[in-house]
């Protein structure tokens, strides 16, 4: 299996990723004059290597004009909206569809934050230092580079955040700033003994989307190193490094491991009626899962626990309707990893009609399941039980 590994260690910036991944390619020029050609307003592209602590990183540079550069891209009095920027990212027609998601989902990470921590909804965020037109820059650049180098595994280190304060827009921060550590959460970091800020909120968000695992180097063939630079000099190499190779350990099997956000509150004042209208208005939002399961309460009340599965950048979407649609008044909300078969979809064309075939595979095991939607159909069409019409489509499908 192809993987890439981030050592993390020197934390993480837009620009340092972007270098790390650049410094893989054969041909860092030829990326960077595609990335000119996307014409983003007022950027320029470069990349030059540089000496940090007598290492040869590789710089990523963006240059825009439209502000004063300050810290690692700069300060600028420009705030754009979530819905301004993935518009912008949705114009660049040249970029391939899933790179636009990408780079449309890690700012959709970075908005939650920002919205939690100023205390305001998702639509109505504006960002600052992660709104200018480089930050824009950085994460369509390292969702591009993913893309063209086309790992299957991304796996990063536990993550030096720094410590001290950093100054923003909005005054003087402690580091991590307010929107990283928020980002961060569930994440293995850790400050370090450097007083300055080690890993920004793009950097974060980049992170959380893209890597699976937080964890030491795993065993890997490793046959490129790059080394991404950071603006600042610091007493350590200012650097990040990315591994590129085969890791047999993440090839034995075909599972798959990502973050979620677990929503769960209790009721005991609704009706089975109101709770079911509830619930099919949750479901239309289309949650990773979602259930109920009976409970005792306070002062021996029946009651009902109802938990909602989802991902991180989601999480607000459901936050509000739950609060809409039943009469809770507190939601607990855990970030927790989830452990996937790898599952494929396929058409099965029978006598009875066409039914679909769930096949999911992983951690050793094979298992295949036809979809009970199917099923049913099949049951009610041929005057069947389901057990029955279940049966007729095992002897009827040759495929398994």
């Amino acid at each position: 299996m192809k993987a890439i590994y981030l050592d993390c260690s020197m934390g993480a910036a837009g620009d340092m990723l972007a270098g790390a991944l650049l410094d893989l390619l054969d041909d860092p020029q030829s990326f960077i004059n595609r990335l000119n050609s996307l014409a983003i307003p007022g950027v320029k592209f470069s990349a030059s290597k540089v000496n940090k602590c007598g290492i040869e990183a590789l710089k990523f540079n963006v240059k825009a004009e439209e502000y004063h550069h300050h810290g690692d891209h700069g300060h600028h009095h420009e705030h754009r909206g979530l819905r301004e920027i993935e518009e912008f990212i949705d114009s660049l027609v040249d970029l391939e569809e899933k790179v636009r998601n990408d780079a449309k989902s890690v700012y959709k990470i970075i908005a939650e934050a920002e919205s939690h921590v100023h205390g305001c909804t998702v639509e109505n965020i504006h960002f600052h230092e992660v709104g200018t037109w480089d930050a824009v820059a950085d994460v369509v650049s390292v969702s591009l580079l993913l893309h063209e180098l086309g790992a299957e595994k991304i796996v990063a280190s536990p993550i030096c955040v720094g410590s001290g304060t950093v100054e923003c827009m909005h005054g003087i921060l402690p580091v991590p700033a307010p929107a990283a550590a928020h980002i961060l959460r569930g994440l293995p970091i850790y400050a370090g003994d450097i007083k300055t800020e080690l890993c920004t909120p793009t950097g974060a968000a980049l992170l959380r989307y893209f890597a699976s695992e937080f964890i030491s180097m795993p065993l890997m063939n490793v046959e490129r190193i790059g080394y991404g630079a950071g603006s600042k000099d610091l007493v350590r190499a200012n650097c990040l490094r990315s591994f590129c190779g085969t890791c047999a350990e993440l090839a034995e099997d075909d599972e798959f491991k990502d973050e979620v956000i677990e929503l769960v509150c209790n009721i005991d004042d609704m009706t089975g009626e109101e709770l079911g209208a509830a619930l099919r208005q949750i479901e239309q939002l289309a949650p990773l899962d979602l259930f109920t399961v009976a409970v005792n309460m306070k002062k021996s009340r029946p009651g009902v626990l109802l938990e909602v599965i989802c991902r991180s950048v989601d999480r607000d979407k459901f936050i509000r309707a739950i609060f809409k649609h039943t009469s809770t008044i507190g939601i607990r909300t855990r970030s927790c990893s989830r452990h996937t078969l790898r599952r494929e979809l396929e058409s099965v064309r029978l006598p009875v009609g066409e039914v679909r075939l769930k096949r999911s595979s992983g951690y050793g095991v094979e298992r295949h399941k036809y979809e009970s939607d199917d099923i049913e159909r099949v049951a009610r069409d041929s005057d069947l039980s389901f057990a029955e019409a279940r049966e007729l489509v095992q002897q009827l499908d040759h495929s398994i």
